[in-house]
Parts: C-alpha cells; sequence; structure tokens
C-alpha cells in the first residue's frame, strides 16, 4: 500500500522515537548498572524522547531516507555518555553496557510483532489498519537500529563489544578507527555495501521474530 509522506510520518513518528528513547536510555541504565553515573546525572538515563533527539540523525535523514524510495530508514540520537573506566569491571562490564541498546530494540521488536498479532486479530476494527502499519514500523526500524549498531566498526556498539573483547593491543588498534567510524558508515551507506551486509542479517532476524507471530 502506497502512502504519502504526512502518512508515512504519521505511521514511523511513534516507533522511530521509541526505538532511539528506549535504546538510549537502555545504554545510560546499563552504565549506573555496573558503576558509572554519568548519563543519570546529566539527565539522560530518561524515557523523554527530547533528551535523545540529536536534530540531524533523528529527525532530518529520516525524513530524507522516508522520501527516497526503495532504501530503509537510517538515522542515530545523541550518544549517552559512559565513562568505561569507572565501570567497576570496565571489560566485561563495557560489553554489557553496549550491548544494551541492540537487546533493547530486540525486546522492542518482539514487543511490535506481539503488536501485529494483536492488529491482525482485530478484523473489521477501525484501529486495525493504523496499528497493522505502525507495528510493521516498529519491527522493521528495530531490526535495522539493532543490526546497524552490532556491525564491529566503532564507535558502533557492535564496535565497543569487539574493543572489549579482544587483547589489549588488538583492542587499542580497532579503537583507532572510531574518529573514523562514521565516516565509515556513511561511505558504505552511499555505496550500497551497507544495505548488502546488513539485510542477509536483518533477514535471519526477521526470521527469529517471525516465532513469535
Amino acid at each position: 500500500m502506497e502512502f504519502n509522506l504526512i502518512q508515512q510520518i504519521a505511521i514511523w513518528t511513534l516507533p522511530v522515537l521509541f526505538a532511539i528513547t528506549l535504546h538510549e536510555a537502555a545504554h545510560a541504565y546499563a552504565a549506573k548498572h555496573f558503576g558509572d553515573p554519568t548519563a543519570f546525572l546529566m539527565g539522560r538515563m530518561t524515557l523523554n524522547p527530547l533528551k535523545h533527539i540529536d536534530p540531524i540523525g533523528t529527525i532530518l535523514l529520516p525524513l530524507l531516507c522516508l522520501l527516497l524510495p526503495g532504501g530503509f530508514l537510517f538515522g542515530w540520537a545523541k550518544p549517552v555518555p559512559v565513562n568505561f573506566g569507572g565501570l567497576r569491571n570496565p571489560r566485561a562490564n563495557g560489553r554489557w553496557v553496549a550491548a544494551a541498546g541492540p537487546l533493547a530494540n530486540l525486546a522492542m521488536a518482539i514487543g511490535w510483532v506481539l503488536m501485529l498479532r494483536l492488529a491482525l486479530s482485530l478484523e473489521g476494527n477501525y484501529f486495525q489498519a493504523p496499528l497493522y502499519y505502525m507495528a510493521q514500523a516498529g519491527i522493521n526500524i528495530n531490526v535495522v537500529l539493532m543490526v546497524l549498531n552490532l556491525l564491529p566498526i566503532p564507535p558502533l556498539d557492535g564496535g565497543r563489544i569487539l574493543v572489549f573483547s579482544l587483547p589489549r593491543d588488538a583492542a587499542l588498534a580497532v579503537s583507532r578507527i572510531e574518529p573514523y567510524g562514521m565516516i565509515i558508515l556513511v561511505v558504505l551507506l552511499a555505496t550500497g555495501v551497507l544495505g548488502g551486509i546488513m539485510q542477509p542479517l536483518m533477514g535471519l532476524v526477521t526470521g527469529f521474530l517471525s516465532l513469535f507471530v
């Protein structure tokens, strides 16, 4: 079914806000749980989306993605500040802090699958179509964010998990990529390589989610 831009914004706004807010709040909660209160003290351990919105990554870029045919929704929020050195066990705890965001997206994707099941049961109800399309959007954005963030490129969550899992010298070498990580990501996106990497991984996650339908 084809939607105009206003309809697409209406469908995607709530799922996107939930996806980025809970992703970042999960990082903040995990950091505080493991001993670093930085994000908590800065007011980032919150479900208020205004605290996490990045004007370009959360608003402008997703809108551009909706306008371009054939692409997937792409964007980012303001990163949650974490002092990994302040964690009780920086290497072990750091992996969990980094993984918290993608795990939150997985949990939300499962939640949206359950909402999709609810929509399918509302045959003939006025709310069936809006809930159905919003649930589809919720599944899609959370699968994209989960897979994207687990790519082993610093400063993505997968890159941080990799750094905290490698021996010291190898971890130091990988961490030097971080200043160029977003440039690498944009180049991969512009050349179509990112989509080629993510599509099979997203297919695996979607296959797992189908178990809940």
